[in-house]
């Protein structure tokens, strides 16, 4: 399928790369699906509230059947540096591509066991020098939470080393040589690369909680910061490191509700919610959720049909995955899909990205919009705390007026940057003929 370029990534190997990911891009859209339908219709403050949802509560064979979609989903989700990890390197292996991802598979559990045995050498797992979200379990090991930008740099340096070694001259009676060698070679790589890690990943973590605090400091201006951060802080993992304080903590604010005290903007939402005797959901509590649903349920998928209107002579696989990962973002919320499809080809679009999703943030918030999330902000959401609720209480209807300008902003600011990036179908034929003709010279 046609990816974006820009001039920064109209290199072979960015080309590469990008090809690369596709394979472990294809399985999110229907991972997506069961992660937002499963855990929508398993959470306990949606089915406690709906009287519709009674049949489904737990106990149900429904209840079971949405329980299974939604661990099936989280399971991909929470492996996807794995995932990346195998696919990048098995995409830009030269060939014996299936050693190459096992030799990625063993670099990365390498990698991350370096770095959970220093961490606990340390002491940083137990003493709370880490703020709340730097760390996660991958396999059984408490390591730092490096995203899928963990997943690629192993990736990377995997194919590399595989490219390089893989056709080593072999030694009469060696077992250890040629292909063989290069998950031993990426063994002792990745050892130096997660001590490296353990000393550098935390200064990230701790910057992204910094940066929580000027969010706070900001005002109006902080609610447009935090949407752009939010994402960009998305694909190396440290979006939790900065989210977690807003939403559990006091630093997003301490509310008294039916004579209880809440700390942190998702526990004081969900009490409002719930509570009989609070008419208006307070646009000061969801002024980082109800941002998330124009750009989610509506900017990507403009996003997605300017790609598949670009796309050349396979725009029929482009239009299958991008409109199953249209339905992801719009149903449950889940952006990945499309948002990595252009990440790594395009890294300045996303970075436009970022601002649009902090703008949105901003705007929807001064329409006083009331409507807060459970999972990320798709039409499941929007239908359980907004529609339902009613417009009195959550001014849901500025949302898809808000999502229709949005939708037409993603759809004409990436026709226009694919049309001026991309070669015409006829220059890319002129540029054939003349390799043709320098050839035959």
């Amino acid at each position: 399928m046609s990816v974006l370029t820009s001039p920064a990534a109209q290199t072979g190997m960015m080309k590469r790369i990008g090809r690369a990911l596709m394979l472990p891009l294809a399985i999110l859209p229907v991972a997506g699906l069961l992660l937002g339908v499963g855990r929508t219709f398993t959470d306990s403050a949606i089915i406690g509230h709906n009287d519709l949802l009674t049949n489904i509560g737990p106990g149900s064979a429904a209840h079971a059947i949405f329980w299974v979609m939604a661990r099936v989903g989280t399971a991909i989700f929470a492996n996807l540096p794995l995932i990346f990890a195998i696919g990048v390197a098995q995409g830009l292996a030269d060939d014996e591509k299936g050693a190459a991802a096992l030799s990625a598979a063993v670099a990365f559990f390498v990698m991350h066991t370096t770095i959970a045995a220093l961490l606990q050498l340390s002491g940083k797992t137990a003493d709370g020098s880490l703020p709340d979200g730097a760390l996660v379990e991958v396999f059984g090991a408490r390591t730092l939470d490096m995203g899928i930008f963990g997943g690629i740099i192993v990736g990377l340096g995997v194919a590399r080393l595989h490219n390089k070694y893989r056709a080593g001259q072999q030694r009469p009676l060696s077992f250890f040589g040629g292909v063989r060698s290069v998950p031993i070679i990426a063994s002792g790589v990745y050892i130096a690369i997660g001590v490296l890690t353990f000393f550098v990943w935390p200064l990230a973590a701790e910057a992204a909680y910094a940066l929580g605090r000027l969010v706070v400091r900001a005002d109006n201006g902080g609610v447009m910061l935090y949407g752009f951060l939010e994402r960009l802080l998305r694909p190396l993992g440290l979006e939790q490191v900065f989210v977690l304080p807003f939403e559990e903590t006091s630093v997003g604010g301490i509310a008294l509700i039916d004579g209880v005290k809440y700390y942190g903007l998702k526990n004081i939402f969900l009490a409002e919610f719930n509570s009989p005797s609070i008419n208006t959901i307070s646009p000061n509590t969801t002024r980082y959720m109800s941002g998330l649903y124009p750009f989610v349920m509506f900017g990507l998928p403009g996003v997605a049909l300017a790609m598949y209107l670009s796309a050349d002579k396979r725009k029929k696989a482009a239009g299958g995955f991008l409109f199953l990962a249209s339905l992801a973002a719009i149903i449950a919320g889940v952006t990945e899909p499309l948002e990595y499809t252009f990440l790594f080809a395009a890294p300045v679009l996303y970075l436009v990205h970022c601002i649009f999703a902090g703008a949105s943030c901003l705007i929807t918030y001064i329409l006083r919009t009331g409507v807060g999330t459970s999972f990320s902000g798709g039409f499941l959401d929007l239908l359980f705390f907004g529609i339902l609720e009613g417009n009195d209480r959550t001014r849901w209807v500025m949302i898809p007026v808000v999502g229709a300008f949005y939708f037409l902003i993603y759809f004409f600011f990436f026709s226009w940057i694919i049309r001026r990036y991309e070669p015409a179908p006829d220059v890319k034929e002129e540029k054939k003929d003349l390799s043709k003709v320098s050839d035959k010279a």
